[in-house]
């Protein structure tokens, strides 16, 4: 703990952390497992991309 003081001290007055960094990369794992049976590389960047874009899509009912 010594080592790192200067480190803990500047990430407590920053109130910084990685926490938004570990949930992408939590939620592009999660993506990778899903998409397993994809047949192209791009349609899994494809999924990566939607899902961790904020956007919210529905679907459309058909008539």
């Amino acid at each position: 703990m010594r080592r790192h003081l200067d480190t803990i001290v500047a990430t407590l007055e920053s109130g910084l952390s990685n926490a938004r960094v570990e949930a992408i990369n939590n939620k592009i794992k999660l993506t990778v497992r899903i998409a397993y049976s994809f047949r192209s590389l791009d349609n899994l960047f494809a999924m990566v991309m939607l899902r961790c874009s904020g956007l919210q899509v529905s679907l459309l009912e058909m008539a």
